[in-house]
């Protein structure tokens, strides 16, 4: 008897594997509906989703315009963060993938400005240069009084007759056309006349005849087969049509290697936090942590090859203390898979000879005057400086405040948000009130009003360091 398929669980792993084979809207819409159901949550994973959703929108797309591919990730990035508001890492990693895109097309139209700018300064050899303007012939000082041309050769302005000559010029225009003035009004400059004046016969033109253009090829003109001075290369339907292609294949190019250099520091974002470890933890220091931050456990890991230490670990019930007894014993926790992704569980703390003290969190106010630091992790750093994260970290840095004890955040900068929190009640998260009070004591339930909050907001004057992946 064949044994039964297991049925792969929705979340973060499921939606990778199935991106390459689904059609870019499924995708989507699959990631909407990950977000919508908690599928997928906390920043690590909604980040790593957001990035490879946005990597294969940009590899499916077809444009010639970077504009339409922008306006394309726009509206992308709009449903991501409709579906889930509150996860802000999904409008963080979108901002940057746009700023990049941006970066690409602007360095692109440089590079294709000092192209042609090269060409231009090759075809100016034997071209004259716009100060040989002595070459070009004057203008007879025959053209019509009428003409708008005639100011272009008095630099006086116009000429101040007598009011006896004005008089006299009227009077024989008067009597020459049987006073009828339009008679005598100078021809108008056609579009088959040119604007080279002849000293022979002068031409005339007329203020609405400026802008035409003549037929007929000036003598000054530029030879044909050469570039203006001012050119910056020849621009046929053709070369343009060439230009754009090539551009476009070329900063598609550029861009995937963009996206692909974000999901690379995804995963390696811990790691380069951890470097710093030993710079702040010293021998015989006692540290309190709180939850299981993955940043956090890998920050405390290094910094135990060198140091000895202790941990006291909050277990932040009720909604993370599972997760967090799993981190101090190293048993994998289905919370975690996604989280870790494809990174092999971490050993436990006390398996590096970490000294791990697991408490409540209703004694970290008592245990906080023998604490040298607090190490907390992060759900997202808000513009004004202040944190979301996991709830009970508020209780914890106000109570490190009393003591004067610093409090030291560890976080990656693709959680670093431009988000000003004007009301930081609409940035926190609920979860279920059945993990705090059961739905069996229904008598109870009925008389009173339990919330159970997932986040905490900390304000900025209650931290004291923040140290990222830069």
């Amino acid at each position: 008897m064949a044994a039964p398929s297991t049925a792969t669980s929705p979340g973060l792993s499921s939606f990778l594997k199935s991106l390459k084979g689904t059609p870019v809207e499924s995708s989507i819409e699959h990631l909407v509906s990950l977000f919508k159901r908690r599928q997928i949550r906390k920043s690590r994973p909604c980040a790593i989703a957001t990035a490879h959703l946005l990597l294969r929108v940009v590899s499916a797309s077809k444009w010639t315009d970077v504009s339409r591919l922008i306006e394309r990730i726009q509206a992308v990035g709009r449903r991501l963060c409709a579906a889930q508001p509150r996860e802000m890492v999904v409008g963080n990693i979108v901002r940057r993938v746009l700023g990049m895109i941006r970066e690409e097309a602007e360095e692109d139209r440089e590079d294709d400005a000092g192209a042609f700018s090269d060409a231009g300064t090759e075809s100016q050899q034997g071209s004259p240069h716009r100060g040989d303007r002595a070459q070009r012939p004057a203008l007879s000082s025959s053209v019509s009084m009428f003409s708008p041309l005639r100011h272009g050769i008095e630099p006086q302005g116009p000429p101040v007759l007598p009011a006896s000559d004005i008089q006299d010029r009227a009077d024989d225009v008067l009597m020459a056309s049987g006073s009828d003035p339009s008679a005598q009004r100078p021809p108008l400059l056609t579009s088959h006349m040119s604007y080279a004046v002849n000293n022979a016969a002068p031409n005339v033109t007329s203020m609405f005849s400026l802008l035409s253009h003549p037929g007929t090829p000036s003598p000054t003109a530029t030879p044909p087969g050469m570039r203006s001075p001012a050119a910056r290369g020849t621009l046929t339907p053709q070369n343009l049509t060439i230009s754009n292609t090539t551009s476009s294949t070329e900063l598609k190019g550029e861009i995937i290697n963009g996206i692909e250099e974000i999901i690379d520091e995804l995963s390696q974002v811990d790691d380069q936090i951890a470097s710093y470890a030993l710079e702040h933890i010293h021998s015989n220091e006692i540290i309190l942590t709180h939850s299981s931050s993955v940043t956090v456990q890998k920050f405390l890991l290094r910094a135990a090859t060198k140091r000895k230490f202790t941990v006291i670990h909050a277990e932040s019930y009720p909604n993370d203390h599972e997760a967090t007894h799993a981190a101090i014993m190293g048993i994998p926790s289905r919370d975690r898979e996604d989280e870790l992704g494809s990174v092999a569980f971490q050993k436990p703390l006390t398996a590096a000879g970490i000294t791990v003290i697991l408490i409540p969190d209703s004694a970290v106010f008592a245990l906080m005057s023998r604490v040298n630091k607090v190490i907390l992790g992060t759900h997202a750093v808000l513009a004004n400086g202040g944190l979301v994260a996991a709830a009970g970290a508020r209780t914890i840095a106000k109570a490190a405040r009393m003591h004067r004890t610093p409090v030291v955040i560890v976080s990656g900068v693709y959680k670093l948000s431009p988000v000003y929190p004007y009301d930081f009640e609409s940035l926190i998260e609920y979860g279920d009130a059945s993990k705090i009070f059961g739905y069996e004591d229904g008598d109870l339930v009925d008389k009173v009003d339990v919330e159970n909050p997932l986040f905490d907001y900390v304000p900025a004057e209650l931290v004291d360091l923040y140290i990222t992946n830069l």
